[in-house]
């Protein structure tokens, strides 16, 4: 959606290696938001994200406008149903239904043979792999680690809204995802010990207002009691009227 980091430019650099040419859409897209949501407010610049893109070996910038993505009359819409009823599915009813019919829009427009997108939200990830499958789409999605700050904190275009005093409240949520690590190193398997002890550590930071802490099986996104097979720890927390989201594989290196 824009207003690009070096998370974003890791994505690049990854389709720079893997293809012989790189398309970038750039595109705030209406049917992701809320009407309660942070649309209208979304940080955008585009002469600063060109910069930035071609920076990086970008060939081309598609950068559709609404009436290109949804002519008047418009209907058609894809969802993908399972995965994306739990974590983010709770509390932004239509959120993915927005994600995936604009993704499977791009791809029909681009017609990519790879597709690159980063782990941190990783019910998105989820969800579009599942489109791709179900609806027969002749790509590969490749999925990236979190780029983050030398801190911590799980790069976004929302940080930008952050006050000083709120960004030091942020490290909470990584700080969560690095206790969670550790317990699981230790030995806990007790999906419900893990939670609780994260949720204290973020809610003992000024600001935090917790929408969710969950430990997920990584392929359907269903909450786990007992840990057994791959699962991710997500979080989404309002830290002033910032809404951010982390994630973290439990067993997996968690690198800043």
């Amino acid at each position: 959606m824009g207003y690009f980091h070096e998370g974003h430019l890791s994505l690049m650099k990854e389709a720079r290696r893997l293809a012989d040419e790189v398309v970038v859409s750039i595109y705030v897209n209406p049917t992701q938001f809320g009407p309660k949501e942070d649309f209208s407010k979304y940080p955008r610049d585009f002469e600063r994200d060109a910069r930035m893109a071609e920076s990086v070996g970008v060939d081309v910038i598609f950068f559709p406008s609404n009436e290109d993505m949804y002519p008047a009359g418009y209907q058609t819409y894809v969802e993908v149903e399972q995965v994306t009823k739990n974590l983010c599915g709770v509390s932004r009813p239509g959120h993915f239904r927005g994600v995936t019919t604009v993704c499977c829009k791009l791809f029909n427009i681009v017609k990519p043979h790879n597709v690159v997108f980063g782990k941190k939200d990783f019910q998105q990830l989820a969800a579009i792999r599942r489109m791709v499958i179900d609806l027969n789409q002749d790509l590969e999605i490749v999925g990236m680690p979190t780029f983050r700050e030398p801190d911590g904190l799980a790069m976004s275009s929302r940080n930008v809204y952050l006050s000083a005093e709120e960004r030091a409240s942020a490290l909470s949520l990584v700080g969560s995802l690095t206790l969670a690590q550790k317990l699981y190193a230790a030995g806990e398997r007790k999906a419900g010990v893990i939670i609780s002890q994260a949720q204290s550590l973020i809610s003992s930071a000024p600001f935090t207002d917790i929408d969710y802490v969950k430990i997920c099986d990584t392929a359907t996104l269903e909450d786990v009691e007992d840990i057994r097979g791959e699962v991710v720890m997500a979080l989404a927390v309002k830290v002033g009227k910032t809404r951010l989201i982390d994630n973290s594989v439990l067993g997996e290196e968690l690198k800043a």
